[in-house]
């Protein structure tokens, strides 16, 4: 199944070093999880000044407990970089689906 997530990083001071630290952990991970199939496309959300504060991705796991599994061993959550996250299951249109 296919889902949307966005996870939103906190807004302390904080915030966009704890995001940087891990930064290249996410990418390392999210380059797996392409590669096998469960990442689809992925997008850093950005505030007024560009500075990253979030990010949405569209994922497709064979269960939502599959789903739950990588955000176990997700960086931006085992950083405390997300601060919440929201997860709607959803269809990639057939304009845009690659299957």
């Amino acid at each position: 199944m296919q889902y949307v997530v966005t996870g939103r990083d906190g807004t302390d001071d904080g915030a966009l070093a704890r995001r940087m630290a891990v930064r290249e952990d996410h990418i390392a991970l999210g380059d797996k999880m392409r590669d096998a199939g469960k990442h689809i496309m992925g997008a850093a959300l950005l505030n007024d000044v560009g500075d990253m504060c979030g990010s949405v991705l569209i994922v497709d796991f064979g269960s939502r407990a599959e789903l739950d599994g990588w955000l176990v061993i997700e960086p931006y959550i085992t950083g405390d970089v997300w601060r919440f996250v929201d997860i709607e299951p959803c269809k990639i249109g057939p304009s845009f689906a690659t299957k």
